[in-house]
């Protein structure tokens, strides 16, 4: 029977696991999948060779981030949480062994965002415009007051929620992948007109 471990992890250790474009991929996809699979089945839902994938299965479930199991038909993986539930990692900024280990966790989630960005606008048959569209990036960047960052919090973790529901519990229907940053930046202020004077400012050309 596999034991059932709290979705929050805090480690850097555990955290640093994650730290690899397929580790993450493994662990999304077996949450998604809301089952043990074998790492055939595996392999088939994240489009890689499955001699590809022990080792990385050997890191998640030696860490205690994945589940292995014995079956008649090998082994078997499923996600340490609960169906429905995600691991989360929990933040602890500053000069924390866990802050680098988010941090790169974070560049690994982009990393993997990238390539199925790329993979998909490669696919003449993605459909980029409508209700329907499946393929977008965008940044925005912008003042916020505190009800418009709880919105923007809530409206996230909606989206999350509407993409993480296990495959076992809705019909099959287009697998997709969410990838996003929300981050505060400093306000840099203008740059002061450092030309000597008496002498115009260079006009800025239009790009």
């Amino acid at each position: 029977m596999a034991r059932i471990r709290s979705a929050l992890v805090e480690d850097a250790d555990e955290i640093a696991l994650l730290a690899s474009p397929t580790r993450i991929e493994i662990v999304d996809t077996l949450e998604a999948l809301g089952d043990a699979v074998s790492v055939a089945e595996l392999a088939a839902a994240v489009g890689r060779p499955a001699d590809s994938l022990y080792y990385h299965l050997r890191q998640l479930a030696d860490g205690g981030l994945i589940e292995e199991e014995a079956a008649p038909d090998g082994r078997r993986y499923r996600s340490r949480t609960r169906k429905g539930d995600r691991l989360r990692l929990r933040y602890r900024p500053g000069a924390t062994a866990n802050a680098d280990a988010v941090g790169r966790v974070a560049a690994s989630v982009l990393r993997v965002a990238g390539r199925d960005f790329a993979r998909a606008l490669a696919d003449p048959d993605t459909i980029v415009e409508g209700p329907r569209r499946e393929l977008w990036a965008a940044r925005g960047k912008g003042w916020v007051d505190a009800a418009e960052l709880a919105e923007i919090n809530r409206l996230l973790a909606r989206l999350m929620e509407l993409v993480q529901k296990p495959a076992i519990e809705r019909p099959r229907g287009k697998l997709v992948a969410l990838s996003w940053v929300l981050a505060p930046v400093e306000a840099k202020p203008a740059r002061r007109n450092t030309a000597p004077r008496g002498t115009a400012p260079r006009k800025s050309r239009a790009r």
